[in-house]
């Protein structure tokens, strides 16, 4: 169990520094730090419209600040931005709103930028915050302004306590920040305060708001050393190169890194080098098929990049960011050897996915360096951020990544899209895919592509956080349903014989529950009343409205196609339809009603079907004719009224 929560993040280059300035600490220094901050500070609501990688589509409330009054920039945490489609408008001090565009998330460390227009805001004067990520040093007196727990601009005040705090966990699966420092303080932030700014006495912005513990008064604040650096990136217009080696690394006492290996005279040499240092950066973990993977282990010892000793993550990562495509060379101890590690560094953004698939309410994009991380998988194939109704109905669940459809790999976006152009409507795909919590077990399922009910496009992020999105390319025409005939179930009774061939199963799938429908997925028992026309009567809990997809199936071997032809508007009857001709030989029959009436008193037999098809039978008597009366529904659904029913003495188990 998870006890750290999201609220906001701070940002720290290592874990020594020079002493803090000294700076006057009355009150009334505060006070004028705070008249002057507070009109940069904005409550943020944002509406996430799409599941997207770590996210779910939702709404919430944080905080962010102005950093640039000119270019109308916003900073706040990477989980405030998000990595997919969003809507997002920021609220000022005099309840001026204007709308955001996500112009930046970081892949890994937790900060994201908005810009605005500053024209939009006219009624009082636009103030930025300088960043100062060297101002943050142990035992600095700071404040928090933000909308803690959604109260607008709550003032919260802690004292800087740890500059080498580890990057808080939110659980596997989750966004999760990492090859990084984190500051903390006792400062009691909540729900809302994502985003607000850590300030000084000198009214800098010295950390970054990020996450809190639900034990205890601790604040996580990110370092404000890598947010500078994008900044500078975004204020001239470039991209922000970003690089990896998809290694997770650690930082780890002098006591610790002795029992890892770690010889006396490197020792002596890292404290030489780094009087103030307590230890240096461990490989942690090694994502699979990544530029480590099989060259860097976990307890490897990092002691120098290209010949540039180090012992914290700001310098590790500022290589990294200056050498993507590039070869570096990083020197190792593992096990009191020292090895020189040659690795080309990857493009970070590459593996973040920037644009996704929307088929039959699907959301499907490329599986990203944050999920593959947390389960420890490669960064390959098709992840499914939402499944939607065809692959819910093929038991493919949200959270799965697709590796094989139609016996095709899928790496990426653009193998899916191709692959879609050629499945016509109807055609029934082999699927394979692996669900991130046992990836080891691959699992396969049988899909039927389906446009009918949805729009389908890909849709890809451009620099200003527009989503915009292009209809996916349909062949045409349907695919062919192969005519099959099918093995009725036989009964040494009779009776029981000759109904149980006017028995089919069938399946309803509703994908929009529209007028109370209390589930997407029904199944029942319906009867034959016209074989040659192909009309099945069947009961309103299995086909409650006419917005759905049938199948009809028979003898528990054969499933073909139906539709729904007239729903009684007031009687618990539905008439479905599939074409006698895609069943072949298949011996089926239509009921035959009985002109008599049933009494009490009267011996029946009771023939149904259970849900895995077989044919089920009893003796039973009418014991009672009584009203209908069945109980309210919990939301507003039909229910049958004015009906008379007839109670018997004994059923079988059946759909």
């Amino acid at each position: 169990m998870s006890f750290i929560r999201i609220l906001t993040a701070a940002f720290m280059a290592q874990a020594w520094s020079a002493p803090a300035l000294a700076v006057p600490s009355s009150d009334s220094d505060w006070a004028d730090v705070l008249e002057r901050v507070t009109p940069a500070v904005v409550s943020i609501r944002m509406d996430v419209v799409r599941s997207f990688d770590t996210n779910s589509a939702s709404n919430s409330q944080a905080t962010g600040f102005v950093i640039d009054t000119e270019q109308g920039l916003i900073l706040t945490n990477r989980h405030v931005v998000g990595p997919g489609p969003s809507r997002a408008e920021a609220v000022f001090l005099n309840n001026e709103e204007v709308q955001l565009e996500p112009v930046y998330r970081d892949p890994v460390h937790d900060f994201g930028i908005y810009r605005f227009n500053p024209e939009d805001l006219r009624h009082m004067d636009l103030v930025s915050v300088p960043l100062a990520p060297d101002g943050a040093q142990v035992g600095v007196d700071v404040r928090v302004i933000g909308n803690d727990a959604g109260e607008k601009i709550s003032i919260l005040t802690g004292t800087l306590a740890r500059l080498d705090r580890a990057a808080p966990k939110y659980g596997v699966g989750s966004y999760n920040d990492f090859n990084t420092f984190y500051i903390q303080s006792a400062s009691s932030t909540s729900g809302g305060s994502s985003g607000s700014p850590v300030l000084d006495r000198q009214g800098r912005v010295v950390a970054l708001n990020a996450g809190g513990s639900t034990r205890a008064a601790s604040s996580f604040f990110l370092p404000l050393h890598r947010v500078v650096y994008a900044l500078e990136h975004i204020r001239a217009g470039r991209p922000v190169p970003r690089g990896t080696v998809q290694t997770t690394f650690q930082h780890r006492p002098y006591d610790e890194l002795g029992r890892l290996g770690l010889s006396e005279n490197t020792e002596n040499r890292l404290r030489e080098t780094f009087p103030e240092a307590t230890g240096a950066l461990v490989v942690e973990s090694t994502n699979p098929g990544g530029p480590a993977d099989g060259l860097l282990e976990p307890g490897d010892i990092l002691m120098a990049v290209n010949g540039e000793a180090l012992a914290s993550f700001v310098p590790l990562e500022q290589t990294f960011d200056a050498s993507v495509g590039q070869t570096i060379t990083l020197s190792i101890e593992r096990g009191g050897t020292a090895i020189d590690v040659p690795l080309t560094v990857g493009d970070l953004h590459a593996i973040t996915p920037d644009r996704y698939v929307e088929f039959d309410a699907a959301i499907l994009h490329e599986l990203s360096y944050q999920k593959a991380r947390s389960y420890s998988v490669p960064v390959d194939g098709i992840y499914v951020a939402n499944n939607g109704y065809g692959l819910s109905k093929a038991g493919i669940s949200k959270g799965a990544v697709l590796r094989r459809i139609a016996d095709q790999e899928v790496h990426s976006v653009d193998d899916l899209t191709q692959l879609l152009a050629t499945l016509p409507d109807g055609e029934q795909v082999r699927v394979e895919w692996i669900w991130l919590g046992n990836p080891r077990r691959t699992m396969i399922s049988s899909w039927e592509v389906d446009r009918r009910w949805f729009e389908s496009n890909v849709c890809v992020r451009q620099a200003n956080g527009a989503w915009p999105c292009t209809p996916l390319t349909k062949p045409k025409g349907r695919a062919e349903t192969v005519p099959k005939t099918a093995a009725m179930a036989t009964d040494p009774k009779k009776m029981v014989q000759k109904v149980s061939q006017s028995l089919v199963t069938v399946d309803f799938d509703v994908p929009m529950r529209v007028d109370g429908v209390p589930s997407r997925d029904l199944r029942g028992t319906g009867v034959v009343v016209d074989a040659e026309e192909g009309l099945i009567v069947v009961d309103r809990d299995t086909v409650p409205i006419a917005l759905g997809d049938v199948r009809i199936i028979v003898g528990g071997s054969v499933s073909i196609p139906g539709r729904v032809v007239w729903v009684h508007p007031t009687r618990n009857m539905s008439i479905v339809q599939y074409d006698p001709a895609l069943l072949g030989n298949t011996p089926i029959a239509a009921i035959q009603w009985s002109p008599k009436v049933l009494e009490k008193g009267k011996q029946t037999t009771h023939v149904g079907l259970k849900s895995d098809h077989t044919v089920v039978s009893t003796a039973s008597r009418v014991t009672l004719e009584l009203p209908i009366n069945l109980p309210l529904p919990k939301t507003p659904f039909f229910r049958e009224v004015n009906s008379k029913s007839w109670r018997v003495s004994d059923v079988q188990s059946s759909t």
